[in-house]
C-alpha cells in the first residue's frame, strides 16, 4: 500500500468536502482516515490516502488538487507519506 497525506485548509464555504472526496473518487484514491475541524471560520481537514490505484499519476493529481483548492478558496497539498514524516521528524 502507498500512503499520501492530503490537507485543506481555508475558509470554510458549503461542499469543500464533498468537492475534494469526488476528485478523490475519480481517481481511485481510497480515504483511509480523515479528521476535519472548523474553528472561527476556517476549516482544517487532513486525511491519509491509499495511492496505490490511483488512475494518474502522483505529480498530475497534486496539480489537480492544488487548482481545485483554488477554484473553492482553500489550499489543497498532498504528499507522499514518506516525504510528510521526514518533513515533520523532530
Amino acid at each position: 500500500m502507498s500512503k499520501a497525506i492530503i490537507t485543506v485548509v481555508g475558509k470554510d464555504t458549503v461542499g469543500i468536502i464533498a468537492k475534494v472526496c469526488t476528485y478523490l473518487a475519480e481517481c481511485q484514491i481510497n480515504i483511509l482516515d480523515i479528521s476535519q475541524t472548523i474553528v472561527q471560520g476556517y476549516f482544517n481537514m487532513m486525511m491519509i490516502v491509499d495511492v496505490s490505484a490511483v488512475n494518474r499519476s502522483f505529480g498530475q493529481a497534486a496539480e489537480d488538487l492544488e487548482k481545485l483548492g483554488e477554484e473553492i478558496g482553500v489550499a489543497v497539498k498532498i504528499q507522499r507519506e514518506e516525504i510528510f514524516t521526514k518533513m515533520h521528524r523532530i
